[in-house]
This record gives structure tokens, sequence and C-alpha cells, in this order.
């Protein structure tokens, strides 16, 4: 009986070593486990904000989903405000100056 026993100890330990150095194949691709926050693509408006829903993990919500939407919104605000700095800088330029009282 122990010559089975060690026979299988044998065949444990040289199978766990063969999936240590990679020869068990890999491991297939995972799915996300939630669905995407769901903001539309393009330029997002303030009831685009109000729709989102975080889904919930085991301690609050998932850091990755509530950094995607902090980073979108941060570049949206940013070419946002590029943009009003922009034309503001046109309508200084094309606005005359008011002329002085005398």
């Amino acid at each position: 009986m122990t010559p089975v026993f060690l026979v299988l100890l044998l065949v444990i330990v040289v199978a766990v070593a063969l999936v240590a150095a990679g020869r068990g194949g890999s491991m297939a691709e995972v799915e996300p486990d939630s669905p995407p926050v769901g903001l539309p693509e393009g330029g997002l408006t303030g009831d685009d904000l109000l729709g989102v829903r975080f889904p919930s993990a085991l301690r609050g919500y998932r850091m990755r989903d509530v950094d995607e939407v902090l980073d979108r919104l941060g570049a949206e605000l940013d070419a946002r405000d590029a943009r009003i700095r922009e034309l503001e800088g046109l309508d200084e330029a094309s606005v005359p100056a008011p002329a002085e009282e005398l």
C-alpha cells in the first residue's frame, strides 16, 4: 500500500512542478464580472452623470470603475475649459475697446 502512496505523491509533485513551470497551458481569458458603467461616447452631460450607477463590490465600489469615470470627466472638463478660453480669446480680439469719454 505504501508504494502506491509514494507513486501518487510523486505524480502530484511532478504535476505541480509542471504547472508551476508553465507547462500546464494558459488560463482562459476572463470576462468582466460587472457591466460597464455605461457612459455614452462623445460629450458628457449632467444627465449622463446623474445616471451613473457603479456596481458595488465587497467593500464599496470598484475603484477601477470610479477611476475610469473620474478620468473621463476630468478630460472632458479640461477640453471644455480650453474651448472656453479659446472662445473668450477670440471674443476679446474681435470686440473693439470701448471709447474713452472726454
